[in-house]
């Protein structure tokens, strides 16, 4: 009788029990050998038994409707025909059997449905079919457990983002406990997307390029895509939160991104984030938050833009003693003595140029130094506080340690907080580092070529740089009264 070989598998689980395809095979070809059964055809294929769709195990229908004479299907197992009685395929072929057109072998389970079957042979057979659904649904329910443990923990399940990667407790040991990090080639992406997409100012699509430029690639190599920014910039895992099918939970990794900065993205998103929008508005005048009133100390603020286009002035009158009248100022009457400073600037000889270079390199340095040693202290606290969480839960889970559930719950929550804190404190580094190297280039940019970088400057950059030159700005009989940093 000739044979077709029908050998499949769903998961890894059963490749490592023995059941991997070549195992699969080798077992049902002994099988066809010892029977005297010629194999006509194998289909050998990876998949699950509960997929609709499993195009080899149509194939293999296929080739049997074109068969003259009875032929043989042998699996290896039942649970290798189907794991669920539901299955369409089942009665096809129980039919094909019935009607003397095929015979169905299971090889190690010595059992063969062909058309003459009492009642035990089917009762054995249908009884085979339940034990192997419930075979199936064990291990489903024994991985929700253990997705279920690994929630409670605070462990991820799944695929972790870009940013963090997989790694061990002891890397020198392959069998010691796996944690998910801090990605240190990765991570500072996505402190930078977060920080620029908070400002309002930037797309996905501007952000994915922005991020190609300083050096982030897909695993291919290629630019982060667009949907890729979105997922990465809406994502709570980077705040401590696990999104779950079955419930957001908060994971015990080290976070990347502030609850601060992430809400403030979201509103951005959203478009509900009036703070954004008015911090940019109030950067759309140049002495904005510079200039005192000589009479009460009080800020001047501007009115807005007139219908003349002229911008003015006025003391904010925090204590009841000024009036607008009396302290009202043309902004083009304040610019007078800031473009006159910036033609003596553009003026000077190179040899001062290249001194005000070389104090500045030293300065940037020096911030440099420092930053990163801050860094150093905050990486070392986080780690410490982390390490800490992990030992913690380690002990309590093993018994090792002696304490209640609220304690443990307590100490492990105090653990997070200080772990959050140098976290927090880190990103503010971070950040801070960006704003003054952001701010001293604009400040050589300017010495260089000072009034025309000045007046061809946005409004914004332009209130920037006057903060950061000038100091002790105060309007007196209409002019400005100022010192240089």
């Amino acid at each position: 009788m000739k044979a077709i070989i029908l050998a499949r598998v769903s998961t890894e689980e059963q490749k490592e029990a023995g059941n991997s395809l070549p195992a699969q095979v080798e077992r049902i070809e002994l099988y066809c050998k010892r029977n005297n059964l010629e194999i006509a055809e194998r289909f050998v294929f990876s998949e699950s038994a509960y997929k609709t769709k499993r195009d080899e195990f149509d194939k293999a229908l296929a080739f049997l409707d074109n068969q003259k004479e009875i032929i043989a299907v042998v699996f290896d197992k039942v649970d290798r025909f189907s794991r669920s009685v539901f299955d369409k395929r089942i009665p096809i072929l129980f039919k094909l059997a019935q009607e003397y057109k095929i015979e169905i072998h299971f090889a190690s389970d010595n059992q063969i449905i062909k058309g003459e079957m009492n009642a035990n042979q089917k009762t054995q057979f249908q009884m085979s079919l339940v034990f192997a659904e419930y075979f199936s649904s064990a291990i489903s329910d024994n991985v929700k457990r253990a997705y279920e443990t690994m929630r409670k923990e605070g462990r991820a399940t799944g695929s972790i983002p870009i940013g963090y990667i997989n790694s061990r407790i002891d890397l020198s040991d392959p069998d010691s406990k796996k944690i998910v990090i801090k990605d240190p080639a990765r991570y500072l992406y996505i402190i930078k997307m977060y920080d620029l997409y908070s400002t309002g100012q930037y797309s996905d699509d501007k952000i994915a390029d922005f991020m190609y430029e300083e050096g982030l690639r897909s695993k291919g190599g290629f630019k982060v895509s667009k949907s890729n920014i979105r997922n990465i910039l809406t994502d709570p895992f980077y705040i401590g939160i696990r999104r779950s099918m079955r419930g957001n939970y908060s994971h015990s990794y080290e976070r990347i991104i502030t609850q601060e900065i992430f809400d403030l993205c979201q509103d951005v998103r959203s478009g509900k984030n009036n703070n954004i929008k008015s911090h940019t508005k109030s950067l759309t005048y140049i002495f904005k938050g510079l200039a005192k009133c000589p009479n009460c100390g009080c800020t001047m603020t501007p009115e807005g833009i007139k219908n003349n286009g002229n911008i003015y002035y006025v003391c904010s009158n925090g204590k009841n003693v000024c009036s607008k009248t009396n302290t009202r100022v043309n902004e083009k009457k304040l610019l007078e003595p800031i473009l006159a400073l910036l033609d003596r600037l553009s003026s000077m000889p190179d040899g001062l140029i290249k001194v005000i270079d070389k104090e500045i390199n030293k300065s940037i340095n020096y911030e440099k130094d420092f930053r990163d040693n801050q860094i150093s202290i905050c990486e070392d606290e986080s780690k410490k506080w982390q390490k800490a969480s992990d030992k913690l839960i380690d002990d309590y889970y093993t018994e090792s340690l002696s304490i209640t559930k609220e304690q443990y719950a307590e100490k492990l929550q105090t653990y997070k907080d200080k772990t959050l804190d140098a976290q927090n404190k880190l990103s503010e580094y971070i950040k801070a580092d960006f704003s003054y190297k952001s701010q001293i280039i604009q400040v050589v940019d300017l010495c260089k070529n000072s009034k025309k970088l000045f007046e061809s400057s946005t409004v914004e950059d332009k209130n920037s740089l006057l903060k950061f030159l000038l100091t002790n700005c105060e309007v007196k009989e209409k002019k400005l009264i100022y010192q240089v940093n």
